[in-house]
């Protein structure tokens, strides 16, 4: 579903601004210094209304987060909670998962968070998919030694295809389940995830831990 313009998108950008990164190039192998305290930096694509955000910041007071979104209308939402739970924590970028090499240095992210992502049907939109295998390369070049994607969908169909997608890219599949929350809410959950878990959708969700690539003998 399309996320209806905020006619007073810009205003309520410019006070959250101290979360927000216009210029993420520049912060390229140096975003520790966001918070040097930091332990690590995870990786959120695709954060749309926060909700995940700001309660996985908060439970990981420790970690640099930071959650990249192409729509500033359900961004801005995200920003707010941040900015309303004073969590120093975190910070947004306004910007592409395809540009992750863009943002960050080699090995300097730990994890990815990818969170019922588009599911982009039908075989000509494949390579639309965040877990397309052009996709996990570029991941690959920003993760650190033993870094991990953590991947939930509602979607069978795409987390099916995902399952098989990871292992060729070198990445060692854990924790997968096909449904999350049967014996109770497991982790922090979306919006989005609330509502479908709600009406009985069961939610996939899978752990992809990068392994050196490998090579033809």
């Amino acid at each position: 579903m399309r996320m209806r313009k905020k006619p007073n998108l810009v205003p309520r950008m410019e006070r959250c601004s101290r979360v927000l990164i216009k210029d993420p190039e520049s912060h390229r192998g140096h975003w520790k210094e966001l918070m040097p305290e930091a332990k690590a930096v995870h990786i959120e694509l695709g954060c749309g209304k926060g909700r995940f955000t700001a309660e996985t910041a908060a439970q990981m007071p420790d970690t640099l987060l930071i959650a990249v979104e192409r729509v500033p209308d359900a961004m801005v939402i995200a920003m707010e909670r941040v900015c309303a739970q004073e969590l120093q924590n975190v910070f947004f970028i306004d910007g592409d998962a395809a540009k992750l090499p863009a943002y960050f240095a080699p090995g300097e992210v730990e994890r990815i968070y990818i969170n019922f992502c588009d599911p982009w049907p039908g075989s000509r939109h494949a390579k639309r998919r965040l877990t397309h295998p052009n996709f996990l390369n570029l991941y690959r070049q920003v993760l650190a030694e033993g870094g991990a994607i953590h991947f939930k969908t509602d979607n069978r169909d795409l987390f099916e295809w995902s399952l098989l997608q990871f292992p060729q890219a070198s990445f060692s599949l854990e924790a997968v389940t096909r449904d999350l929350h049967a014996n109770g809410i497991c982790g922090v959950m979306t919006d989005y995830e609330e509502k479908f878990h709600n009406l009985g959708t069961p939610i996939n969700r899978c752990e992809a831990t990068m392994e050196p690539e490998k090579t033809e003998e």
